[in-house]
Order: C-alpha cells, then sequence, then structure tokens
C-alpha cells in the first residue's frame, strides 16, 4: 500500500514538473550575443512547447536580436532579468511578410496588418508575455509601412510593431519593458479577456492600443509616448466588420510625455509637442463604439488631456471616469466630441452617438490656454448625459477673446488643436442634452479674456459649479 501510495505521487511530481516545463532558447541555437539573428531559434522553442502539451520558452539574460516571433496558443514567453529581444534592421529582411487583408481598408496599415512585427499571433489561446526583460524595438519604424488598397500583402522587409496579437483569447502581458516599440508598442485587436499589467513603456508613437476587445484590464502601468498616445481605445474597422470595444478597465496607471528614453533613464525631460503626447484616448478609430469603460486612479504629466471621439458612426456609452490627476496639460484637459468624418462603407447609415459619460474627482495643473473642457455633439444629434463633478482645473490663462463661431466639427479629424482657441477657456459645450455640473473650480494663473463658460444649444442643464476666478 505504501508502494503503490509513494508511486502515485511520485507520477504526480512527474506530470507536475512536465506541466511547468521550461524551454530554454538557448537549447535551441539562441547565441543572445546582439549579433546573431536568434528569432529562428526562438521560434523553433516555441514549437517545441507547443508539440510538449505548452509551457514557458526561456530567454535567459542576452541580447538577441530577432525578426518575427510567432507566439502560439498554450505558450509564455519570458525574458529573465537581462533579457533583451532587440528588433531587427529592416536590412536584414528578418520579419514575416504582412497577410493578406482582401478588403478595403479603413483604417491605416500598422491597425490590418499584424504579421509584419516583432513579435505577433493571430487566432491563438493563453498567449503570455511576461518577466522582467525588455523589448528594444531599435529595429522597427514608427511609420505606417503598409499602404492603404494593398490587399496583396507584403512588407517592405521592416517590422513596424514591437507585439501585435489578432483574434487571441486570455491574453496575459505582465511585468516587461518596452523601449522604441514602432508604430505601436502594444496592439491588440479583436481578442477576448486580456491582462496588461505592470508594464512599462517608453516609446516614439503609440504605446497600447485596445482595439475592437473586449474584457481586457489594463492596469500598474507606466507609458511614456512624446510623439503620440500612451493608452488608447479603438474599434476600427479591421476585422471587416464594426465591432463594439467594450467591458475594460484602465486603473492605477501613469502615463507621460517626456522625451524618448528619458522615462526609462530617469531624467525625465519635457517633450515640445507639436501633435500629441500622453493622453489616454478613446478613438479616432470608432466604427463599433465604446460601452462600459471604466478609467480610474490615473495619472497624467506633460500629456495631452483625456480624449474622448466617436466620429465613425459607431455608439460610445456608459463612460465612467474617476480619480484622475493631471500636470503641465497639453492643448485641453478633457475632450468629448462626435463627429460624421465616417471612415467605413459608404453604405453604412449609422449616425455617431455618444452618452452616459460620467467624470468624477479629477484634478488639472498648469493646463495650456487653447482650449477649456470641450463637449461637443452634432445639430440634431446632441452627447446625452455628461456629468462633471468634483473638477478643480488650473489654466495658465492669457487667451483672447475669440471672435466667430468656434468650428464645427462635422468630417474633420477630432482634434482641438486644429479648431483653434475654444471661446470660453474653462468649458465650452454645444449640442448637449443633459450635463450636469457639480463642484467645479476654475482657476487662472493670468488674466484671461474669454467668459469662463459657455453653452450652445445646450439643454436639461443641472448647474452648481461653485465657479471662481
Amino acid at each position: 500500500m505504501k508502494r503503490l501510495l509513494l508511486l502515485s505521487l511520485l507520477l504526480i511530481c512527474v506530470a507536475a514538473l512536465s506541466l511547468a516545463h521550461d524551454y530554454n532558447v538557448r537549447d535551441y541555437g539562441a547565441k543572445g550575443d546582439g549579433k546573431t539573428l536568434d528569432h529562428g531559434a526562438v521560434n523553433q522553442a516555441i514549437e517545441a512547447c507547443v508539440a510538449g502539451g505548452g509551457g514557458r520558452v526561456v530567454l535567459p539574460a542576452g541580447t538577441y536580436l530577432c525578426g518575427s516571433i510567432r507566439m502560439k496558443s498554450n505558450v509564455e514567453l519570458h525574458l529573465t532579468a537581462g533579457a533583451r529581444i532587440l528588433a531587427a534592421p529592416a536590412a536584414l529582411k528578418a520579419y514575416d511578410e504582412s497577410e493578406v487583408f482582401g478588403a478595403p481598408e479603413y483604417q491605416d496599415g500598422g491597425h490590418t496588418y499584424f504579421h509584419n512585427s516583432l513579435i505577433w499571433a493571430e487566432g491563438q489561446q493563453n498567449v503570455s508575455i511576461t518577466g522582467l526583460g525588455m523589448i528594444d524595438g531599435e529595429g522597427l519604424t514608427k511609420r505606417d509601412t503598409e499602404k492603404a488598397g494593398n490587399v496583396q500583402g507584403g512588407s517592405i522587409g521592416t517590422g513596424d510593431k514591437a507585439i501585435a496579437l489578432k483574434q487571441c483569447r486570455n491574453v496575459t502581458i505582465r511585468d516587461i519593458t518596452i523601449f522604441r516599440g514602432g508604430h505601436f508598442a502594444i496592439i491588440v485587436t479583436g481578442c477576448e479577456i486580456g491582462t496588461i499589467d505592470n508594464v512599462t513603456i517608453d516609446t516614439n508613437r503609440d504605446g497600447i492600443d485596445i482595439d475592437c476587445c473586449k474584457y481586457f484590464t489594463v492596469s500598474n502601468t507606466k507609458v511614456n509616448t512624446p510623439n503620440d498616445d500612451a493608452i488608447v481605445l479603438k474599434s476600427s474597422y479591421a476585422l471587416k466588420r464594426p465591432v463594439l470595444c467594450e467591458h475594460i478597465l484602465i486603473t492605477n496607471c501613469i502615463v507621460t510625455g517626456y522625451k524618448l528614453g528619458t522615462f526609462l533613464d530617469g531624467t525625465y525631460v519635457p517633450e515640445i509637442v507639436n501633435w500629441v503626447c500622453g493622453r489616454i484616448k478613446l478613438g479616432t478609430e470608432s466604427n463599433g463604439g465604446y460601452r462600459n469603460i471604466t478609467i480610474s486612479n490615473c495619472t497624467c504629466m506633460w500629456s495631452s488631456g483625456l480624449a474622448f471621439e466617436e466620429v465613425d458612426q459607431g455608439r460610445m456609452e456608459n463612460i465612467v471616469v474617476s480619480n484622475i490627476s493631471m500636470s503641465h496639460v497639453h492643448h485641453y484637459p478633457i475632450y468629448i466630441t462626435t463627429g460624421c468624418r465616417n471612415r467605413g462603407p459608404k453604405e453604412r447609415t449609422d449616425v455617431s452617438s455618444a452618452r452616459d459619460i460620467y467624470i468624477n474627482n479629477v484634478v488639472a495643473d498648469d493646463c495650456d490656454s487653447l482650449a477649456g473642457i470641450i463637449i461637443t455633439g452634432m445639430k440634431g444629434t446632441p452627447v446625452r448625459n455628461v456629468s462633471l463633478s468634483n473638477i478643480r482645473i488650473q489654466y495658465r490663462g492669457g487667451g483672447k477673446k475669440v471672435e466667430g463661431s468656434y468650428r464645427e466639427q462635422g468630417t474633420n479629424y477630432p482634434e482641438p488643436r486644429w479648431a483653434g482657441p475654444t471661446p470660453a477657456y474653462g468649458l465650452f459645450a454645444r449640442h448637449v442634452d443633459g450635463l450636469r455640473m457639480h463642484n467645479i473650480a476654475f482657476e487662472l494663473l493670468r488674466p484671461d479674456e474669454r467668459p469662463d463658460i459657455i453653452l450652445e444649444d445646450v439643454e436639461n442643464v443641472s448647474d452648481n459649479r461653485n465657479l471662481h476666478q
């Protein structure tokens, strides 16, 4: 009996060890010297891991020069402390050819093609990228390498994304650092159930793009993006149909707009901004829209403000924002808009809409005098039910009186910078039905010729602002 029990325990231990088996990429020929292309060895280790029923593919300390790494189901790619995946330069032609899309493209190539990336997966499940190592996208381009109308596929030999996952389920990205992530440091499209946690990104374009996904959490993550958006939700036409981005939580995150590399090296040098930087955003690709989105407990430094944009015939609803701290805010603190850019099939008759947006407990200092809080719908299709409460915003002031009417959003790309200064320094709302303002304070660092608030075509207002200057 004892013998049988010991044998059973031994078999259980062997089974457990088998399930937890690690696949060291050096056992498959990886050199880790930063000179030899190692993605072939990494991909061999991944295939062996799949054949063994799944497990961890481990990169020990070293620099692994790589082209495309193809993630598969039930594989955890683990970068140990001191491990660095270095993106190969375009001249080595080490990236997979981009897939055939085979349909009109209503979004740029970065959202359309995935295979020409440093690490990619499509249609896989239980995909994890973890560890205290780094992904360095030195050889990636931040430009859009695919052109609209390219239905034949084919890349130009350049990877343009650090991590690109399409239609995957049960995704985990945890603890890694990404430096110079290309067009997107992380893009997940059409994925379900995912966690991005304790990730640090210091990149030259977008940080994290979550497109047409549901049941995702982004938490405890730091994203420095001096040239584009930090954490972005989208609902493009990349899946060849409008798909909602829904049930998303963004919490306990920091976004910044320091010069590239200065977040990682600790010098924290503010960038001179001509476009946008930092920023937590919904949009602009918004064919399906956004629903049930929560953003909480986030800090933004040298960043553009919060932006919620529905301009491509989708619907934006049930958005809850709370406990946001912003300092040194570029262009505007809060921007909510709908429009009729309609970047999708011409036969669609939907009209962009937005409703039930609740923003509470926001403090912002040193805000650009270009624009205050902006809430703009469309004539005949107002933004409905917006609540602003417990908000204190400090503006730089110095604005001049605005003559004439403020530009309607219409078919324009939604960005206040191109519309010019808002006619009110604190809050400008137009085409809104249901606006609740409670305990809102605006402060000016110097005088401003504009009034604090202007409402145009706004109905059902509950006004308890407690404004002071």
